[in-house]
Formats: C-alpha cells, sequence, structure tokens
C-alpha cells in the first residue's frame, strides 16, 4: 500500500484526532486483519449464502455475536497480563509467565473469560426508552 488512508465512517480529521489521542496510527494491517476475522466469523459477509440473515436486521444480529465473541471470549495476546509468580508447566517447556486476558477483562468489564453459551445466554438489561412527545 501507498501509505493512504480512508475514512469508512465519520470525518477523516476526527479519526485523526482520536488516534493521535491515543498516541496511535491508522494500520493497514489491522484493517486487513479485522476484515479477515469478520469475513471468517460472520457468514454474511464472506460469502453468499442462505443463512438467518436475509435482510439489514440479521447481518446486524450476526455482527453483535461476532463483537460480543471478540471481546468476552476470546483471549488477545495484546492484552494478556503477566502472572505475579511464573507457574511451571506439565511438561518440560519454561514455566508460564502470561495469564489469558480477553479485552472485556483488560477494560475491568468482567473478571473472568465468557463461554460462548454464557454469551448468548445473557440477558442484556433494557436501556432507558425515551417517549416521544
Amino acid at each position: 500500500m501507498d501509505g493512504h488512508h480512508q475514512v469508512g465512517c465519520g470525518p477523516r480529521e476526527a479519526v485523526a484526532r482520536v488516534l493521535a489521542a491515543c498516541d496511535w496510527q491508522s494500520k493497514t494491517a489491522f484493517l486487513a486483519r479485522l476484515t479477515l476475522d469478520m469475513r471468517q466469523r460472520v457468514a454474511a459477509i464472506g460469502r453468499r449464502v442462505n443463512t438467518l440473515c436475509q435482510d439489514e436486521n440479521g447481518l446486524q444480529h450476526q455482527l453483535a455475536v461476532c463483537h460480543a465473541y471478540h471481546h468476552f471470549v476470546l483471549p488477545q495476546a495484546s492484552v494478556r497480563q503477566p502472572m505475579r509468580r511464573p507457574e511451571p508447566t506439565n511438561g518440560t517447556g519454561p514455566a508460564k509467565r502470561w495469564q489469558p486476558c480477553t479485552p472485556a477483562m483488560a477494560a475491568g468489564w468482567t473478571d473472568h473469560g465468557w463461554t460462548l453459551p454464557e454469551v448468548l445466554r445473557y440477558r442484556v438489561p433494557p436501556w432507558p426508552q425515551h417517549s416521544v412527545v
């Protein structure tokens, strides 16, 4: 790539401001990896299929499950936590020095990595509904 950035949502300046506040840059490799993950986990994006996704609402439901899986179930190496004391392994390998961590655990939203059934059974509390006057 030639270093050209394309913003898909919002003004380019706003995205640059948010990234700069965190001392981050837009990376092509990150976006390519994110796109691959989405194509692999959401059938309606990856290929033409006959799934429950017959309209935009179905796609939003599939994306919501994918995001919940990514944030609550899947441990990420980038947010792993160092262990206080390395733990020996059962084999001959080096001691375990890192505790797996999900993005939700790193953000303090939960104290454990969830299973997919836990995510699917979680009852989302209703948000405040504004009355139309």
